[in-house]
């Protein structure tokens, strides 16, 4: 039976992966999957790699349907940011919006991502009228780096990004989540890809289904919200 193909952002790669093992027990029906930032994985596609499903940020993965690239995009899972700081390091409160722009405030160097989850980190920044004080302290992760690894390898005092990248990581600790005041969560979407396999419909359907919480859950993850 041919193998199906599919592509993810870092942040889903995980979850994808235990879902494709899940979906090919069902199935029967083998899932190829690859994972990279999600820049390199829109401008991979609109290079002309193919593939039978997609898994990237909604607002991403809408601009390559807009283009053609792909179709029938689904919901596929809320994201939230957290905080987080190397091992052993002693932990800020970021408890309420004014102790985490303190802790960013004090922080000699702050770790973010690519993506939507960083782009948004930039405005919150911004919003704090903290742009330029900021600037010489922010480290940006390679495409296709965790903000886990700096943490850990003390390159940076502070790190944001997705709960499915930082949760589970080595040398690093886990703060938790954004105040509610300036949380930021990224909705994850699905699609199948323009020229799609007979039976990436099923795949689809699969990864998108309620029966999948328990995963996505279990990665740091949450099932769509309406």
């Amino acid at each position: 039976m041919q193998t199906l193909t599919g592509i993810t952002s870092m942040a889903t790669r995980a979850l994808a992966a235990d879902l494709a093992a899940r979906f090919a027990e069902a199935h029967g029906r083998p899932v190829d999957l690859q994972s990279g930032g999600g820049v390199d994985v829109a401008r991979r596609i609109r290079a002309g790699e193919r593939f039978d499903l997609v898994l990237l940020a909604e607002d991403a993965l809408q601009k390559l349907a807009a283009e053609g690239f792909v179709q029938a995009v689904h919901s596929f899972a809320d994201s939230e940011v957290v905080v987080a700081v190397p091992e052993g390091r002693a932990a800020p409160d970021i408890s309420n919006e004014t102790a985490l722009r303190d802790a960013v405030l004090t922080a000699k160097t702050i770790g973010y991502s690519t993506g939507p989850s960083g782009t948004s980190l930039l405005q919150r920044f911004e919003a704090w009228g903290l742009t330029e004080t900021l600037k010489p302290r922010l480290m940006q992760a390679p495409t296709g780096i965790p903000v886990a690894t700096l943490l850990a390898r003390g390159e940076v005092d502070l790190g944001f990004q997705q709960r499915s990248e930082l949760q589970g990581a080595p040398g690093i600790t886990l703060l938790g989540a954004l105040p509610e005041a300036v949380a930021i969560r990224t909705r994850f979407s699905a699609a199948l890809g323009a020229d799609a396999s007979e039976g990436a419909q099923a795949l689809l359907e699969f990864f998108c289904a309620a029966s999948a919480a328990d995963l996505k859950l279990g990665h740091g993850m949450a099932p769509p919200t309406p």
